[in-house]
């Protein structure tokens, strides 16, 4: 490599993407370099089943793509068709039961029975400052909330649904139920503080934006930051193979979008041994187990109305969940395994055959687990959508070994790339104001280990890059990253 750039970043996920998005627009000359033939990470879409059905390999709804600062900035809604359905995510319950969290709150609660009002009163005042809970749980949980307001309200409601007493307010069984489901999203112990959080944060988005659903997969979110890299000059390096920092072209910055494991792996004896201790310290957590399914038919949910959304939480009641999910964290492998769904082809006619549809389906297991989890998953959808099995044509299933192969922010099939637990979202991957900025020279880490977390938002990514342009380039000007009149969505056309 002879090459030389202003500024490199190792890794093509959303982070990655969207650092160099925020570099290339700062007029920097940039470079992506990608292990994989490849770009797009967590946001990549491909046909896994059968010649025509197109799957998400990572994330295919996404919570955070309408209040993420990046993505707002960014204009990703003008950029990407978003489908935005009005039920958020629905929980199927025995007896053909089911709680349907609509976008609109108070709709919600009037379908909820009598612990409707109960769920409206503890939702409400987080719904009304939404952008205050985004901006606030969007940054280093270390520094001052710009909406303290926003942040106590939060921190209150957190403190209730993560501690033993989170059924005191409800008296049935299906808001709470319809909370756990969310809150499982963490694969974190049920309950705990920074499970009952995550879940809040992703109901507020659920009521006050939607879970939209990117047409033509979440590749399409991952396409559109490459078109703007391209369009600013930037380069993009599929199929190459980084084992050391030192095999990369001179650059003032190197950003890299991997777990502080690979990162030491990467640095060698340039790392200092004390941050190398803090980030030997680092954890990760429990993995998952992904399906896909090429289907004949929709799913045939013995509650209609589930079929109105694009995210399905599977497993029961609270108490199964969290049963379930406690099996998990005890590193065993639960019977009735709480389930995650995505149903995208119900409302993106690009992603299957005319007539069929995908389901996209992941379950929680131990780190590190080689089961194949496929029959355990369709039994638990089959619990709620009698006669499914009959609509599957072909399935993929991963393991959790599978999936930390597949991508290696993955480690042990941890999609979380580092359990999001309450010590590691206060210092992910250590405590610093500027969690993203390590002591090498020039060198930043930028990926989901990092401050504020999982999920595709490239909020990390681009807290990277505009710590890089403070501290490398001498700027505090945030680039702006509006789209150019080319670059608005095809549909609007």
């Amino acid at each position: 490599m002879t090459e030389s750039y202003d500024a490199i970043i190792v890794g093509s996920g959303p982070n990655g993407l969207a650092a160099a998005v925020t570099l290339a627009r700062a007029g920097l000359s940039v470079a992506v370099y990608e292990k994989s033939p490849t770009f797009g990470g967590a946001a990549s879409t491909a046909e896994l089943t059968l010649p025509g059905f197109r799957h998400d390999l990572g994330s295919a709804v996404h919570p955070l793509a309408l209040e993420s600062w990046f993505f707002r900035e960014f204009g990703l809604d003008r950029r990407v068709p978003l489908i935005v359905p009005e039920v958020s995510y629905a929980h199927p319950l025995d007896g053909g039961r089911a709680a349907l969290a609509y976008r609109d709150l108070s709709r919600a609660a009037e379908g909820l029975g009598v612990d409707g009002p109960a769920y409206e009163r503890l939702m409400r005042p987080l719904v009304d400052h939404l952008r205050g809970v985004a901006d606030f749980t969007g940054n280093a949980l270390l520094r001052v909330p710009g909406d303290p307001i926003a942040a106590v309200l939060f921190g209150i409601r957190a403190l209730e649904q993560g501690g033993p007493w989170w059924n005191a307010r409800f008296r049935e069984d299906v808001v709470p139920s319809l909370i756990t489901g969310v809150s499982a999203h963490t694969i974190l112990h049920q309950p705990s503080l920074a499970a009952g959080g995550a879940g809040l944060v992703l109901a507020t988005y659920g009521h006050g934006r939607g879970w939209p659903i990117p047409v033509g997969g979440s590749q399409s979110i991952a396409d559109a930051m490459i078109s703007d890299i391209r369009a600013h000059g930037g380069v993009l390096h599929a199929g190459v193979d980084i084992s050391s920092l030192d095999e990369l072209p001179p650059a003032r910055a190197v950003l890299v979008n991997s777990t502080p494991r690979t990162l030491i792996r990467l640095a060698g004896d340039r790392m200092p041994a004390s941050y190398r201790r803090a980030l030997e310290r680092f954890r990760y957590g429990d993995g998952v187990a992904k399906v896909d399914f090429a289907l004949s038919d929709p799913v045939p949910w013995a509650h209609p109305d589930v079929a109105r959304t694009g995210t399905i939480h599977i497993g029961g009641t609270r108490a199964e969940i969290a049963a379930a999910e406690n099996a998990v964290a005890r590193g065993e492998l639960p019977d009735a395994p709480y389930v995650l769904a995505a149903q995208p082809s119900l409302f993106d006619s690009t992603r299957a055959p005319a007539g069929t549809h995908v389901l996209w389906a992941y379950t929680h297991v131990p780190s590190g687990s080689p089961v194949d989890r496929e029959e355990a998953v369709i039994r638990q959808i089959e619990r709620f959508a009698p006669g499914f099995r009959d609509t599957i044509l072909a399935t993929a299933s991963r393991t959790a070994v599978d999936v930390a192969a597949w991508n290696p922010n993955f480690a042990g099939g941890d999609i979380s790339a580092g359990a999001p637990t309450l010590t590691q979202l206060l210092g992910r991957p250590v405590y610093r104001p500027d969690p993203w900025r390590t002591p090498m020279k020039g060198v930043y880490l930028c990926s989901s280990s990092t401050s504020p977390g999982p999920g595709v938002h490239g909020l990390a990514g681009w807290q990277a890059a505009l710590s890089a342009l403070r501290h490398e380039f001498g700027t505090r000007l945030r680039p702006d990253l509006a789209p150019r009149d080319d670059q608005l969505i095809a549909a609007a056309r």
